[in-house]
């Protein structure tokens, strides 16, 4: 039991970044000094439950110290438990489990250059070399090898981010050694992002229902956003009732588009019917897959959206709060969403009397630290609580026990605003769209050997071949990936493969959430799954064995093979393959259960290591 706060005191800036987001302490026991100390603190201790009910507040204190000195110390750490009588073993436990955050010192800069699939096919290894030859012991900067940054389509990449008051942040992709010291030593100086527009090679054209807004209107922009069909669908809503968005959204065929593919309708109608209260609607924007960046691409070109979209959603089941948890990696987006906010807040369109009618809502932007396991909604929603991001077993679901225990409804940011187009055109005509089991629009994240990386939009039953056409497709193509490191390899000339969740499940493999990666005969294969082994044993949160043990082992197994084949890999590919079993039969999330996917179709599918 924890139940001492050590000896070390914060400095004035840790305490005025702790102060800053929960305010001044208002007495001894919450840190305020001693010559502050009134008569009263002497005679009762303040907080107790009240103040324990704030523990939610603990991952963004983390962040407000972290922001503002680039690393947490003890003295900082202490503070914040104080503030929010949270033990000091607990918080230690997890500020370090997220990748984001340092308990150890380190310069005020962390350059975080991304090592994953489509930026290490691009050179990224090169890349951190360069870097790292530059910016050496003394220069201020803190070079970090990164997990997917989600920019792929400008693959290789690289974030900046610059502690202080105000923090301060600068990407560089395309990124050369140049351009990402500049980011890193002069951030204001940096060359400005791309539009989001520039993600969306079909940006523009007639006839996309997702993406038909991004690079048309201005995201900044509520009036022109509205000039655009934003809001029809909410008004619409309100003429329709709770019961009866939820009856459109079930008989279009909506399912979840994060890779589960669980129909939205019965979600949403599972938390609207639960006697508890309140209840809470979370939008999973941590979308931290490799190869993944659609949900960037529409929060940074068409924020409004998803605002409309959630408040949509809460009004179906019976919320009034609503979370947006953002992966923290995406500075460009949490700017656009907090303005976005801003916005709808001041034009009655968030808040007491949304639209005037009556109804309360609000949203509430929650910042990862760099967690994959995040992307998993017990995982989240412990995230948001403030404990260690770890999933929960379930039963029970999280329409009945969620958020805070309470019935919460999660989706994905694509699922969310698909909602939109089916409120406008009906739900007949959208489950027109597609095929009879995948009914509707479907984003696909293309990366890797193409000429046109970036967010396709297509109807569902499109084939892999009509989307790498699209993408450009480069000569000697030796595999595609699907679905990202959870996913799993397919052949090139398997591309006529339908982008369905039951055409590719019928191919031996998966749709996911929409990734998919090329690679040439350029890419070495083994180098390739190493680093998928590399990214599951970083990610894997440890609370069960076949996880926690199965991806170390895996990795190591594939560390010995990476330049043999034949009769000498033949030995720990039967290790592989048994261990890979056990993560997927024993594992207590989809982490672990899909930890060897990708691993086992390289095998199976291409014939690696024969």
């Amino acid at each position: 039991m924890d139940l001492h706060f050590g000896d070390s005191k914060p400095t004035d800036d840790e305490r005025a970044a702790v102060d800053a987001l929960l305010g001044p302490p208002e007495s001894s026991w919450e840190g305020a000094a001693r010559d502050e100390m009134r008569a009263a603190d002497l005679r009762w201790a303040r907080g107790g439950r009240e103040d324990r009910e704030r523990r939610d507040l603990l991952l963004p204190g983390l962040h407000a110290i972290n922001d503002r000195i680039g690393w947490i110390s003890e003295g900082a750490l202490a503070y914040l438990c104080r503030r929010l009588t949270v033990p000091p073993a607990e918080a230690y436990g997890v500020a370090t489990f997220y990748a984001m955050f340092s308990v150890k010192p380190r310069p005020a800069t962390v350059l975080h250059v991304c090592t994953d699939l489509a930026c290490a096919a691009a050179g990224a290894a090169g890349l951190c070399a360069g870097i790292e030859a530059r910016l050496g012991l003394g220069s201020g900067v803190s070079v970090e090898r990164s997990p997917c940054l989600g920019l792929c389509e400008r693959a290789p990449a690289a974030l900046a981010i610059t502690a202080g008051d105000p923090v301060r942040t600068a990407v560089s992709a395309p990124a050369t050694v140049e351009a990402a010291v500049l980011a890193a030593s002069a951030p204001d100086s940096a060359d400005e992002e791309p539009p989001a527009a520039t993600a969306v090679p079909q940006a523009g054209q007639p006839g996309l229902t997702l993406l038909s807004r991004v690079g048309v209107v201005d995201p900044t922009s509520l009036d022109d956003y509205r000039a655009h069909g934003g809001y029809t669908a909410l008004r619409r809503a309100f003429e329709l009732g709770p019961a009866g968005v939820i009856r459109e959204v079930t008989d279009s065929g909506l399912v979840g588009r994060g890779g589960a593919a669980f129909p939205t309708g019965r979600k949403w109608q599972a938390t609207a019917s639960q006697p508890d209260h309140p209840h809470y609607v979370v939008c999973n924007a941590d979308e931290s897959e490799p190869g993944t960046f659609k949900d960037r691409v529409i929060m940074e070109g068409d924020p409004f959206a998803l605002v409309e979209a959630m408040t949509i959603a809460a009004y179906a089941t019976g919320a009034h709060q609503g979370h947006l948890y953002l992966r923290g990696e995406y500075p460009r987006a949490m700017r656009r969403l907090e303005h976005a906010l801003a916005q709808a807040r001041a034009r009655g369109l968030l808040g007491d009397d949304v639209l005037g009618q009556g109804y309360a809502f609000d949203i509430e932007i929650r910042r990862g630290a760099g967690a994959y396991i995040c992307g998993e909604e017990t995982a989240l929603f412990n995230s948001i609580e403030g404990y260690r991001g770890e999933p929960r077993s379930k039963p029970p679901f999280p329409v009945e026990k969620g958020l805070f225990g309470k019935p919460t409804v999660e989706n994905n940011v694509e699922t969310l605003v698909n909602v939109l187009p089916i409120l406008t055109m009906g739900a007949p005509a959208y489950a027109a769209i597609g095929t009879g089991r995948s009914t509707g629009p479907k984003l696909f994240c293309v990366s890797g050997s193409v000429d046109r990386p970036g967010i396709y939009e297509l109807p569902f039953g499109a084939t892999l071949g009509d989307l790498l056409t699209l993408a450009g497709v480069r000569d000697r193509l030796r595999a595609v990936l699907l679905g990202g490191a959870a996913g799993g390899f397919v052949r090139p000339d398997e591309l006529d493969i339908p982008l369905t969740f039951e055409g590719t499940r019928e191919a031996g493999t998966t749709l996911g959430s929409g990734v998919v990666m090329a690679f040439d005969d350029t890419v070495p294969l083994p180098r390739l799954l190493l680093r998928i082994a590399e990214f599951f044993r970083d990610e894997s949160c440890g609370q069960c064995v076949p996880c926690r043990v199965g991806t170390v082992r895996q990795e190591e197994a594939l560390h010995r093979i990476v330049e043999r084949t034949g009769a000498d890999a033949a030995g720990d590919i039967v290790l592989l393959r048994e261990v890979g079993r056990a993560m997927r039969d024993a594992s207590i999330c989809g982490l672990g259960q899909t930890a060897w996917n990708a691993v086992e179709s390289a095998i199976d599918r291409l014939g690696a290591y024969e």
